[in-house]
């Protein structure tokens, strides 16, 4: 027994050995990209950077260092492959060291390595150019040229990381901006713009099926815009309001209908409503503009739908407008 006993135990630290070295030959788990709220875009940062609170990207303020990404159309990328040479960016003080083809799992792409001087500072650059699809991907790297802590090899092994999400979850782009809204009442985001404003419309997100979204001139939309002034005095709201209506793009042979005063979550506002012609089909819509004043600024809530279901429509318009509420 004291045989089989040494025996085992020689059994089990060869396999606790053997576990060992198969688990120090494993390499390790890669790091998960991180997607800057809102950015249907993200990768591994450098050690020392972190996801931007301002724009779309990751920075280290304290060494003026900077990954900024971009979304483009997708028919960017065919210009920008063709425009993007040493001589254009010569132009510009970018000076170009290398061009090279990267491969990434969603399509192919390209990083230009360059310096630049910029008010009297020495940058080294990384300009990564990528087709995702949907969408032209374009990010811009900066370190300052005497910094260490970011060697060409950190940047680049950072940008090769460059990954894409299928969508952006609709709680998270609307945290970007400066109100909250409580009831979507059936609307889809269609839009952010961070800090400012919110386009709704009915037409659902197809980035998962991967088809291109079809827009239907009857389809509903509400654009939602914070906006800093406004008039001073009560008395100018009315023609406040009219100027900002005749601002509204893509209509013809407008015919107001609704012009007063309105309180809207509490504040004072202005109601606008007017029957017009879409400008593109000539198809007759309806058009309701809310503005709502208060804080040193106001909301502008402006809705277009068919005049085809219009009662439900504006229902639901509603329903968001009264949801609203300022950060």
């Amino acid at each position: 027994m004291s045989s089989n006993r040494k025996s085992s135990s020689w059994v089990a630290t060869v396999l606790a050995v053997s576990v060992a070295a198969i688990a120090a030959m494993s390499p390790a788990r890669a790091a998960d990209p991180i997607f800057p709220t809102g950015s249907r875009l993200g990768l591994v940062p450098p050690a020392g950077m972190v996801a931007s609170e301002t724009f779309d990207g990751f920075a280290d303020p304290g060494k003026d260092a900077a990954i900024l990404m971009a979304v483009l159309p997708p028919t960017a990328y065919g210009q920008i492959e063709k425009t993007l040479d040493p001589d254009t960016l010569k132009k510009q003080g970018v000076i170009v060291e290398k061009r090279e083809p990267m491969q990434f799992s969603f399509g192919k792409g390209f990083l230009v390595t360059a310096r630049q001087t910029a008010d009297k500072t020495h940058y080294r650059k990384w300009l990564l150019v990528a087709a995702a699809g949907d969408f032209t991907a374009l990010i811009t790297a900066q370190v300052p040229e005497q910094d260490k802590t970011y060697p060409d090899r950190t940047m680049r092994a950072a940008l090769a990381s460059l990954s894409v999400r299928a969508h952006v979850p609709e709680a998270e782009e609307l945290s970007l901006l400066p109100f909250t809204v409580g009831d979507l009442a059936g609307f889809h985001v269609e839009g952010v713009l961070r800090g400012r404003g919110l386009m709704l419309s009915d037409r659902p997100n197809t980035a998962d099926s991967g088809k291109p979204a079809t827009e239907s001139v009857s389809e509903a939309r509400l654009l939602i815009a914070a906006i800093p002034g406004g008039p001073q005095e009560p008395d100018d709201r009315a023609n406040f309001a009219k100027l900002s209506f005749s601002e509204i793009g893509g209509l013809r042979d407008i015919q107001i209908t609704v012009s007063e005063p309105l309180r809207i979550g509490g504040q004072s506002g202005y109601q606008t409503m007017a029957d017009a012609k879409d400008a593109r089909s000539g198809n007759s819509v309806r058009v309701v503009q809310w503005l709502r004043f208060g804080g040193g600024g106001y909301l502008q809530m402006v809705g277009i739908a068919s005049s085809n279901g219009w009662t439900t429509t504006l229902t639901r318009m509603r329903a968001v407008r009264d949801s609203i509420d300022t950060k």
